[in-house]
């Protein structure tokens, strides 16, 4: 009985503490559990951190575009989405993912990768929680500096920037920005430094996208950005 009631507490306390801190995200510069991970395997990892102010804004504005739309405006969830997903699996097909930002941001910073039930159980109420303690900006500001952004593990917008271009983040065209929005689903398998057809269609969308008139109100609209 005490070691099952010991066992229920540490359970219940590893799944506490990425609720304690969350907040404390407000400053610094987090590093991904799949960049811990590939320290730990003795792997090479390879990010610099880059402010939020200092990157391109064609960048943030292409990956919002390109993987949650309605980033200023949901709570960390996008129900319809999610939904969506869920109507999807029902009928048998998966075609799209349905996680926000903000839930990216809760699987890389306290997560697992792969697809789960359980994780996805985790993931949702910890990504309101994230919204709630996290300005938007500095919730973009994080995913941009933790994505996995190409081969070798390169993580963050800088090293994706400087092996697919040969520069900054802070300098990317909006053609560049959309390329690299682009390969976010699988940057080991896509490429920005070598688009394919379909990289290169994907990101001619999104720079249309990242110039919508909904997606302008929305950084016009939100003070952070």
């Amino acid at each position: 009985m005490r070691i099952a009631r010991n066992l229920l507490l540490i359970v219940l306390a590893v799944t506490l503490l990425p609720y304690l801190l969350a907040p404390f995200y407000r400053a610094g510069h987090p590093v991904s559990t799949l960049m811990v991970w590939r320290w730990v395997k003795g792997a090479p990892v390879a990010r610099q951190w880059i402010d939020f102010r200092a990157i391109s804004p064609a960048l943030p504005r292409s990956v919002v575009a390109s993987e949650d739309a309605k980033f200023c405006s949901h709570r960390g969830i996008d129900w319809d989405a999610l939904r969506d997903v869920i109507d999807d699996a029902e009928d048998g097909e998966v075609v799209r993912g349905g996680s926000t930002i903000t839930q990216q941001v809760a699987k890389n910073l306290f997560l697992w990768p792969g697809r789960s039930v359980v994780r996805k159980a985790l993931e949702i109420p910890l990504a309101m929680w994230i919204d709630l303690v996290l300005p938007k900006q500095r919730i973009l500001e994080i995913y941009l500096n933790i994505a996995e952004w190409g081969p070798s593990g390169r993580f963050g917008a800088e090293a994706g920037a400087a092996y697919a271009f040969g520069h900054s983040a802070s300098s990317l065209s909006p053609r560049e920005a959309a390329l690299l929005a682009a390969i976010l689903p699988n940057p080991v398998r896509r490429s920005a430094r070598n688009p394919g057809p379909g990289v290169r269609r994907l990101a001619g969308t999104y720079v249309a996208r990242a110039q919508a008139p909904a997606l302008q109100r929305c950084w016009s609209e939100d003070r952070a950005f």
